[in-house]
């Protein structure tokens, strides 16, 4: 026993100090070699599926880009097309205003003729008979005279006229579309800037003048101004039962 502490007496320092450092550095060798394996098995385990959702998000976004240059293509080919599609859309509201016009429910301004018909002076008495009042016949006259004479626009007591109108006579007033029209009545219309002269001329409107006017005295009247307004018509346009007549089957060739 004391042989052996006399031999590690007999080392020198620095060996003992040189042998310590190479054991502390193979320990620390080893242990570097032993969390190495598993950081690298770590790290290539978790690279794969980093790589594969970057790969799919690119993939994605060149999707989106390729959709967006379609949309801007699209838009592109829309802007240019515009002014074809304006060409349309007028076409279609000119067509839908005459559509408007011909059914009355727009408002006609221009030049025109006013026509007052008003019961005969005798009519106050009694016995003056019923042809001397102003009859749902006198103004239905008074309107297709103007129609025929050429006018667009057509009102009776500010009631505009259109293909479902009709004028009868209840008690000593008028019904027009859904309205009672109390005496004077006033005929409007709207036409060209010779439409009293197209009326003047009418052999049918002479014979009523002279029938109505001349030998039973109603008061007729007329007035020609430079601007006159005919309303539109404000009743309903729904029609029960009426319905678009059929189309003629085609004929057979021979």
């Amino acid at each position: 026993m004391s042989g052996a502490r006399a031999r590690i007496r007999s080392i020198p320092t620095w060996e003992i100090t040189l042998f310590v450092a190479l054991v502390a550095l193979g320990f620390l060798v080893t242990a570097q070699l032993r969390s190495e394996t598993p950081r690298v098995q770590y790290t290539s385990q978790e690279r794969a599926p980093l790589i594969e959702t970057a790969l799919g998000l690119q993939a994605q976004q060149k999707a989106l880009q390729g959709q967006i240059l379609d949309l801007r293509s699209r838009i592109a080919a829309t802007e240019t097309s515009n002014q074809g599609s304006d060409a349309i859309v007028k076409q279609l509201n000119d067509a839908l205003f005459q559509a408007r016009l011909a059914g009355g429910l727009t408002a006609l301004e221009g030049s025109g003729l006013v026509i007052q018909l008003e019961d005969a002076p005798q009519a106050a008495q009694s016995t003056g008979g019923a042809d001397l009042l102003v009859t749902g016949r006198d103004v239905r006259s008074v309107v297709e005279q103007l129609w025929l004479a050429g006018a667009e626009a057509v009102a009776v007591n500010d009631e505009r006229v259109v293909s479902t109108t009709s004028i009868l006579d209840i008690g000593g007033s008028l019904l027009v579309n859904s309205a009672y029209l109390a005496p004077p009545y006033q005929v409007e219309a709207v036409g060209p800037t010779d439409l009293y002269s197209q009326l003047a001329g009418s052999a049918s409107w002479v014979d009523f003048v002279a029938a109505r006017a001349g030998q039973n005295g109603i008061r007729l009247s007329i007035a020609e101004p430079a601007d006159l307004v005919v309303p539109a018509y404000a009743g309903s346009v729904t029609i029960r039962y009426a319905r678009p007549p059929a189309s003629p089957a085609p004929s057979a060739s021979p």
